[in-house]
């Protein structure tokens, strides 16, 4: 059989064992695929207001050709700022990405306002088939063994969220038997000409239109408009303060952005948890970190693999 079929097939077996009415879509290739396959009932798309959110237009695109009922909420700037320390609190966290957690915490939260119980994710995709531009630089031996160690430590914020608001959350591509499938694909054919997913691609060009198959890879921030929260939250930090926090703190932080949500961190949550004697620190915040990231300050630590 060819792997193409293998895919559609690896696949569509652990959409059904992952069964949900529901779906947050964001119209990229995963969530897109995955709507194909699962044929839910209700998608949820968010926006930050006022900004361009070119997930909006994809997803709008998906649900019309799926003829999915689609509910769409554009949060403003004031709601992201208020939301924050509820999102702190549940990650226990100031890393920079709590923007793109932001728009799953408001997809998230309009389902369970809408009374539905769980909802798809296209959460490990872009781990599995190399979506993260990074991966494309990585040799075909250094992108099987980062996958295959990567699949061992990995964490998603959905899964917090979704327990927090009572939503539970599905995660198709994190289907056990699906991810022993996947490891397995050849890292030439997860990377191509600079292109990753793209045996995941190739896969379903024929089942959805080219401009969701082809669909760039984009953070969940960006496609949402929330990426904009950096240089707004940012300005809200003068560089006087952020000296001498640094200073007092003793935190290496990364920028101003960091030292807000730190701050957040420091009401909803606490002192930050340091590292023993016998655990790996991190050098940003003194926390014990993971193989490749500071779960509590976010810091990407480098991994070996080339």
């Amino acid at each position: 059989m060819d792997i193409r079929d293998l895919l559609r097939d690896n696949l569509g077996r652990a959409v059904a064992r992952n069964r949900s009415g529901a779906i947050l879509l964001s119209g990229g290739v995963d969530t897109s695929i995955l709507a194909l396959l699962a044929k839910p009932e209700m998608a949820f798309t968010v926006a930050l207001k006022g900004f361009h959110a070119p997930d909006l237009t994809y997803a709008e695109k998906v649900s019309a050709l799926l003829k999915i009922e689609h509910k769409v909420r554009k949060f403003s700037v004031e709601e992201a700022l208020n939301a924050l320390p509820e999102v702190v609190h549940i990650l226990r966290t100031f890393d920079l990405a709590l923007p793109n957690d932001l728009s799953i915490y408001f997809a998230l939260r309009m389902a369970a306002e809408n009374d539905v119980p769980s909802v798809i994710t296209g959460d490990g995709s872009d781990e599995l088939f190399a979506g993260y531009s990074y991966m494309a630089n990585l040799s075909s031996r250094g992108l099987k063994s980062y996958q295959r160690e990567l699949s061992e430590n990995w964490h998603f914020s959905s899964s917090g969220l979704g327990k927090a608001l009572g939503v539970e959350v599905k995660q198709p591509f994190l289907d056990g038997e699906f991810v022993r499938f996947a490891l397995e694909i050849s890292p030439e054919l997860k990377v191509r000409n600079g292109t990753g997913k793209y045996i995941l691609r190739k896969s379903f060009e024929n089942l959805l239109p080219a401009e969701l198959v082809w669909r760039r890879k984009d953070p969940i921030e960006y496609g949402s408009g929330s990426t904009e929260l950096h240089k707004i939250i940012a300005a809200m930090v003068s560089d006087e303060e952020f000296q001498r926090a640094k200073e007092e703190t003793g935190i290496s932080f990364i920028n101003k952005e960091h030292l807000f949500y730190y701050r957040i961190y420091r009401k909803a949550v606490g002192e930050i948890p340091l590292a023993g004697a016998d655990a790996r620190k991190c050098p940003c915040c003194g926390a014990e970190t993971g193989k490749y990231h500071c779960p509590t300050c976010g810091l990407s630590l480098p991994h070996r693999y080339a």
